[in-house]
């Protein structure tokens, strides 16, 4: 049985029943995010794989089965003490156990519906978004200072844990912070807003600031061993933001091949967590100025770090910006299922809500 969260609420069960901005717990997940089923590399033992190379796949940042299935030989190999012979074992041993990786249209459909959309804290945003950010998917926010890319963050690792019916996903969330940004007062807040124990939802979130782009890789790896040992219980992974340190350690021309290449890398992981453990993973991203906006007419001359690695990594990505006074508005720029549509929202006490008409 999966790890279920309880919170204390501020207010009794009757008020908890009848105000809508009040929220009740609830004991159990969903039943069709409980399928969302891992298993786990300690099952290599039984087919006669040392806990010796178990320990160092985990080392590794792979805990599961399919985590193996979803990394390249190449990369194995790249695991100090495993060899080529060992990979080729492993590997084999997976495609018996996983199967080909073939299903039905139906099968996947069924898979889809494991997915939660995890609200945004208002409801103009989460409409455009479909109900709100979804697991299996990376969803990118970037803008310039100000438009509320923080705040979003902030207020999904306490939506993150609100019940399903609630807009939530009933489950834990892991930060990633490399500028330095993440606030605990701002969470309490929020939790009040919300009507949970600010203490509870704190305890419910983990944190790591990160300070260069290797020890990035490292937490990354840390983090999915720590889903997979609280199997199902986490329901969102942040990262604010993706490109910061690999802006800083790799500069210049002569290392911008380098930097996409790590990049790549790192958002290759960070899809495989989403889809492997059912998270939803929340990225920011920095503008810059585009050198060719000024020949067309383009609306906006800034565009997105990352180039083409960071725009195909991401499943959907939002345009944030200024609007008139407090108000902000976020854009679908691209996505795969969510038409192009904007929403407009404020920053408030209690996080990301409706801007006032």
């Amino acid at each position: 049985m999966e790890e279920t969260l309880t919170f204390n609420t501020q207010a009794t069960q009757a008020t908890q029943a009848t105000e809508s901005n009040t929220l009740q717990p609830i004991d159990e997940y969903e039943d069709s995010v409980d399928d969302f089923e891992l298993i786990s590399i300690e099952m290599l033992q039984k087919e006669g794989i040392s806990s010796g190379d178990i320990s160092k796949l985990k080392a590794f940042g792979i805990c599961t089965l399919k985590a193996i299935q979803m990394t390249t030989k190449k990369n194995l190999c790249k695991i100090k003490g495993i060899s080529e012979a060992k990979v080729e074992k492993i590997k084999e041993i997976v495609a018996v156990i996983l199967g080909s990786g073939f299903i039905t249209a139906t099968q996947f459909g069924e898979l889809r519906a494991c997915v939660v959309n995890i609200s945004t804290g208002s409801k103009e945003f989460d409409k455009i978004l479909g109900g709100g950010i979804q697991t299996m998917s990376i969803t990118e926010a970037f803008g310039e200072f100000r438009t509320g890319k923080t705040q979003i963050a902030h207020t999904l690792c306490v939506t993150s844990q609100l019940p399903l019916q609630m807009g939530g996903g009933n489950g834990k969330a892991a930060y990633i912070d490399t500028e330095g940004t993440f606030r605990p007062d701002r969470i309490r807040e929020i939790a009040e807003r919300f009507g949970l124990d600010s203490s509870i939802v704190m305890d419910n979130i983990i944190y790591a600031r990160a300070y260069n782009s290797e020890h990035q890789f490292d937490l990354l790896n840390e983090v999915a061993t720590r889903f997979a040992e609280e199997n199902g219980v986490y329901r969102l992974l942040v990262v604010d933001s993706i490109i910061a340190l690999f802006r800083t350690d790799f500069t210049g021309r002569g290392e911008l091949s380098e930097r996409q290449q790590k990049l790549n890398t790192f958002l290759a992981r960070l899809t495989r967590i989403s889809e492997e453990f059912n998270v939803a993973v929340f990225i920011t991203n920095q503008i810059q100025s585009d050198p060719g906006a000024g020949l067309t007419f383009v609306a906006d001359p800034k565009k997105p770090v990352g180039g083409n690695i960071l725009a195909h990594a991401s499943t959907t990505r939002l345009s944030l910006r200024k609007g008139r006074g407090e108000q902000r508005v976020a854009k679908i720029y691209d996505s795969p299922d969510l038409p192009e549509a904007e929403a407009v929202y404020a920053i408030g006490g209690g996080g990301i809500i409706d801007a006032a008409d």
